[in-house]
């Protein structure tokens, strides 16, 4: 069924101001606000807060208690502001590697941990009847339970970070640390680069080892290169082009 365009039109209008954006992520983080703690926030003044939360009529309703949340509408609306706002943080897509904002191995293998150790104890939580019913006395029953839970935690991060990176480029520990999957001129990456990537992360030391012997920035992990894809920062400065490429 085709959208009527007239109100997808309002709808981006309404959301193209700075103050309904913020008055909408304020609303997402807190779950509800008062006016006061908008007008203390967003420091405007009274009658022009009144605007714009008129403006945003569908977005946002009122409760009893006289707070301001967001509805489902405004739910979604948070949604496509954060997609246009990784958007416009990713670098132009001109092409050139030296423009790319490369993600440090540093902050890579963080976010990595952050995924793991979550796959980690949910791999745990699955294995658990296993474990009580196994006689922990013995360190070998020790040691397959260990094995196990492992196996199952690499395959969860491997189903995991396929479906998050194929959807928006982002796994938790990635949103928490500005890092983003992306290809090499900048585009989206699919849900087949994902998974080809990301089973790099089941063989974890032969991937890093060649990835070290290729030598390529933007490409730490042998995986990477292998599925076309790379990591970027969001949140580094994006390098500033050479004055020769400015001229040129």
């Amino acid at each position: 069924m085709t959208a009527n365009q007239e109100t997808v039109t309002k709808i981006l209008s309404v959301l193209s101001h700075r103050i309904r954006r913020e008055i909408l992520l304020m609303l997402c983080d807190k779950g509800e606000s008062s006016f006061t703690d908008l007008l203390n926030a967003l420091n405007v003044d009274t009658g022009k807060l009144s605007f714009h939360i008129r403006s945003l009529s569908e977005f946002i309703e009122q409760k009893e208690s006289g707070k301001y949340a967001l509805t489902r509408a405004g739910e979604n609306a948070v949604r496509v502001i954060r997609d246009v706002e990784s958007w416009a943080e990713m670098p132009n897509a001109n092409g050139k590697d030296s423009l790319l904002r490369l993600a440090s191995f540093a902050k890579r293998a963080l976010a990595y941990v952050v995924d793991f150790f979550v796959m980690f104890a949910l791999a745990a939580l699955f294995m658990i009847q296993s474990v009580v019913a196994l006689n922990l006395t013995n360190w070998v029953n020790w040691l397959i339970v260990g094995l196990n839970i492992l196996f199952v935690a690499a395959g969860l991060i491997w189903l995991y970070s396929t479906i998050m990176e194929g959807f928006n480029g982002q796994t938790i520990g990635k949103r928490l640390l500005g890092l983003m999957v992306v290809q090499p001129d900048n585009r989206k990456i699919s849900y087949e680069h994902a998974a080809v990537r990301n089973f790099g992360k089941v063989v974890l030391p032969f991937d890093l080892v060649v990835g070290y012997v290729l030598n390529d920035k933007k490409f730490v992990r042998y995986f990477d290169k292998f599925a076309g894809t790379t990591v970027i920062d969001l949140r580094k400065k994006q390098p500033i082009p050479q004055q020769a490429e400015l001229q040129g």
